[in-house]
């Protein structure tokens, strides 16, 4: 139309062609793009663009694998259930021969339990309890605290064994300690345990220990509240506290909290999580030396739920995070190819007015 024809120029590399519906569309066209005549492909862009989509890849793949998880929430409520009987796990290794010690438990309520007739009663060596991995101090004075769990691994560690394991048998006929382990029912209200010396306990009669042989040097391989699940770890297991005096008191101060993880509405696990203090110290021959455990139930419910997003959500995140990735690395690419121009011209400069790798003078000019 314009003679661009008659010298082998396409019209279509200046201006859109008119006419057609197709055509008219352009004109709303919210993207414009560039003809390939005018755009060229160099080695730096290609680099860039590996380097993006690399980056998309891991994004994408960070926020996959933090919807698979989901996110866990903490709620606190006052608990609506009422139940009555709370259920103690005890494993515990005590320096002293098996028919000195005495245990029994004693709650708010008044009730007391003969737990030397409910728990199991082993004849085992202090040695092997004490060198076994992973057993630690308590510090006196301190609390122990255990790093929180997540609630996938509260629900794997909850489906495992939940039997006490075999106490090791001794390979002498004096053993020198005891093994007390099981389960036993108490009334879901303040109280406390003991382990006392044969004779020597709350309201007992009979014949008396020898003082020489108290030795409450003790090994808590268990101790938890609730339904027994061995592999979940508590503030006392696998914690020691040893003595050279033959009077001595050591006390724990426990402070319960209900807990329940969820995942869904039918994939629940309710156990109990306590808080512990030890205050322990030398007492007099009047007093009464032993391990004492005094425990608290708080009216609190503790829920631990794990969340997961719609789908339609985690791909509204991850759209957001390839945009944001395409949009950044774009401007990144300009803003180094504007450096890269703006060093280019003044290096075009500096070389001006130079022949030879030297300054041009007059001499050179005539």
């Amino acid at each position: 139309m314009n003679g661009f024809a008659d010298h082998g120029i396409d019209e279509g590399n200046f201006g859109e062609e008119k006419g057609g519906l197709t055509q008219g569309l352009r004109t709303f066209d919210a993207f414009p793009k560039t003809k390939t005549t005018y755009t060229t492909r160099s080695t730096r862009g290609g680099q860039f663009t590996v380097l993006l989509i690399l980056t998309c890849v891991v994004l994408s793949f960070s926020e996959l694998r933090r919807w698979y998880h989901g996110q866990e929430t903490h709620h606190f409520s006052v608990e609506k259930g009422v139940s009555h009987d709370l259920q103690i796990n005890i494993d515990i290794v005590v320096a002293m021969a098996c028919q000195d010690v005495h245990i029994n438990i004693q709650d708010a309520s008044g009730d007391r339990i003969q737990a030397r007739d409910v728990l199991k009663r082993d004849p085992t060596q202090w040695a092997h309890w004490i060198d076994a991995k992973g057993v630690h101090l308590l510090a006196a004075g301190q609390g122990s605290e255990v790093e929180e769990e997540h609630v996938a691994d509260v629900m794997g560690k909850a489906s495992g064994r939940k039997k006490f394991p075999k106490t090791p048998k001794a390979r002498t006929v004096n053993a020198g300690a005891c093994r007390l382990y099981g389960s036993l029912e108490g009334n879901k209200v303040q109280g406390d345990f003991h382990i006392t010396a044969r004779g020597h306990g709350y309201q007992e009669w009979g014949e008396h220990l020898d003082h020489r042989a108290f030795n409450f040097s003790h090994i808590v391989n268990e101790l938890s509240f609730g339904p027994f699940y061995p592999s979940l770890l508590n503030p006392l297991d696998r914690t020691f506290a040893t003595t050279p005096n033959h009077f001595y008191k050591f006390q724990y101060y426990l402070s319960v909290v209900p807990t329940i993880y969820t995942r869904s509405s039918t994939n629940n696990i309710f156990t109990n999580q306590y808080a512990v203090t030890e205050q322990s110290h030398l007492v007099g021959e009047r007093s009464i030396p032993g391990v004492f455990f005094k425990f608290d139930i708080e009216p609190i419910l503790l829920t631990v739920a794990e969340e997961r997003g719609g789908l339609l959500a985690l791909l509204v995140r991850i759209v957001n995070v390839v945009s944001g990735v395409l949009v950044g690395g774009g401007w990144c690419y300009q803003l180094v190819d504007w450096v890269g121009e703006v060093r280019g011209r003044r290096k075009k400069r500096k070389s001006e007015g130079m022949l030879h790798g030297r300054a041009v003078t007059e001499e050179d000019d005539e």
